[in-house]
């Protein structure tokens, strides 16, 4: 039987000119994460990482800890959607990442304000009205991560590897568990905001049917180095 990690990114860029890099406490939970999977997976893993480079970076370190030379296999289906697009549609300023994160750090719970941004923009882009002013709308999106869920289960089902990990993003992660739980768009980014980065959401397959195990396990990194812990 076969168990499936999820593993969101090591802690990005935010409001950088470029979002999609591990910062420097990003490359530290990835080697954390590494050392983790070194404790727990006794084979070696079928591995699945999105084309996006915050996924690859989190990819190398982690494997670099305790699987080398075990092949990625690249896959964009499981990039995450593009927030930046997301955010600006709902306030147009915010097309520039240094403005967003300069209006964050102005605020006295930078976290609770960055969340009401994400709910309002989320809300847009998932509520029907809008869906033509997105490169990819949301049905589209959901579509995309269903579809690579499914691909990803069939492909197990035949090679039946004893672990797969697949390195990709809170959204992506999100809607996967959110299919298997049939929530609903709102109920679905709530989860998409509790994820932390390096967090394993787990999954068990049964021929070629996931079933939820876990959700946004990050026990590795609360334990041992509390200060690296984020969510953003």
């Amino acid at each position: 039987m076969t168990t499936i990690y999820l593993v969101r990114h090591g802690q990005a860029s935010f409001g950088a000119t470029s979002y999609d890099q591990l910062s420097p406490n990003g490359e530290l939970q990835a080697k954390l994460l590494g050392q983790y999977f070194n404790k727990i997976l006794k084979d070696e893993p079928y591995v699945v990482a999105g084309s996006m480079r915050r996924h690859q970076q989190t990819a190398q370190l982690a494997l670099a800890e305790y699987f080398p030379e075990v092949p990625v296999q690249t896959l964009s289906e499981w990039n995450e959607f593009n927030h930046q697009q997301v955010f600006s549609r709902y306030e147009p300023r915010f097309n520039e990442p240094a403005l967003l994160k300069q209006d964050v750090a102005k605020e006295s719970n930078p976290r609770a304000y960055l969340a009401k941004i994400f709910e309002g923009a989320i809300q847009r882009w998932t509520g029907g009205d809008y869906h033509h002013e997105y490169d990819e709308s949301w049905p589209h999106f959901k579509q995309r991560v269903e579809t690579a869920l499914v691909n990803l289960c069939n492909e197990l089902e035949k090679s039946k590897p004893r672990y797969a990990i697949v390195f990709t993003s809170g959204g992506v992660i999100s809607v996967a568990v959110g299919k298997l739980l049939e929530l609903n768009p709102d109920r679905t980014f709530a989860l998409n905001w509790a994820i932390a980065n390096t967090s394993l959401t787990t999954m068990r397959l049964v021929g070629n049917e996931p079933q939820l195990l876990s959700l946004n396990e990050h026990h590795f990194i609360k334990a041992t180095h509390p200060e690296l812990l984020t969510w953003i």
